[in-house]
């Protein structure tokens, strides 16, 4: 990744921004309702951005959100850009560099998945715990930049066991379900068979969507910590008999909105009172 490239659009944006962000937010399919919720925002359209990819997908808005949210200085991606739409791996995760140049050490990742453990349901929460590449390939792969991170990072705890337990502690306290589990890349942007289903199952996915796993890569690459959730928006293919629709991923994300505002900002406003005391 071209650090001037990084630098020209960190640098176009820290005008809009007086105070430094601290925690990065990525917002998956039908998601995005939570930047609507930062105060004294400033919205820029992916399109004004130098350097940024458009995101051309329904329930993605497309745009960066910057402002205070339950006592933290954020940004806020209002949607995320993905493999399946074109973009090369370095395009779909060149935001997250721009969120590290701009200040960002900590980043809570969203997505809408397919779920794939039998204990799920629909509208139910999965922290991340672990995830299972199966894109193909790595947004790490060319010439490494060593000012950047490490050619050859560890990825033993690419989302972080603190604010996994965060969140745990949060949502037991508010009285959200959620569960714990791994998430599994594929490209998309077709639905995985009944038999892929099978095989990601034997290899112990709890999930399964067409992102969030080249953005923690590139996160962890950095040195940023990370916290993962995916809201189940509908059972796999093979989990029950009716086909998928990505209409059925925006009416579930609609159906938990409230319960998903409350929970991340909780968690949000626990990570500004963490960083206070450390």
């Amino acid at each position: 990744m071209d650090r001037q490239a990084i630098e020209k659009t960190a640098g176009h944006l820290r005008p809009l921004m007086p105070t430094p962000p601290e925690i990065g937010l990525i917002l998956g399919s039908g998601l995005g309702v939570l930047a609507d919720e930062i105060e004294e925002a400033v919205r820029i359209p992916y399109e004004d951005i130098p350097g940024f990819p458009v995101s051309t997908v329904e329930g993605h808005a497309g745009r960066l959100v910057y402002g205070r949210l339950e006592g933290a200085t954020v940004v806020a991606m209002q949607g995320r850009f993905h493999y399946y739409e074109g973009y090369s791996l370095q395009e779909v995760t060149f935001p997250v560099r721009v969120m590290k140049a701009l200040g960002v050490r900590e980043l809570i990742v969203t997505n809408a998945a397919g779920g794939i453990n039998e204990r799920f349901q629909p509208g139910d929460f999965m922290i991340i715990s672990d995830h299972i590449n199966l894109l193909g390939t790595n947004p790490l792969i060319g010439p490494n930049d060593p000012e950047l991170g490490p050619r050859f990072p560890d990825m033993t705890e690419a989302y972080s066991r603190r604010l996994r337990e965060l969140a745990k502690e949060t949502a037991a306290r508010l009285g959200v379900r959620v569960h714990e589990g791994v998430y599994v890349a594929n490209t998309g942007p077709s639905y995985e068979t009944p038999a892929e289903i099978r095989m990601i199952r034997t290899l112990g996915g709890d999930a399964v969507g067409m992102s969030t796993v080249p953005e923690v890569i590139v996160a962890r690459h950095g040195g940023i910590e990370v916290l993962g959730i995916s809201c189940i928006s509908n059972m796999a293919a093979g989990m029950s008999d009716a086909p998928l629709h990505h209409d059925e991923v925006v009416e579930t994300a609609e159906r938990v909105k409230t319960d998903f505002l409350r929970f991340v900002k909780a968690i949000v406003a626990e990570m500004a009172k963490s960083k206070r005391k450390r």
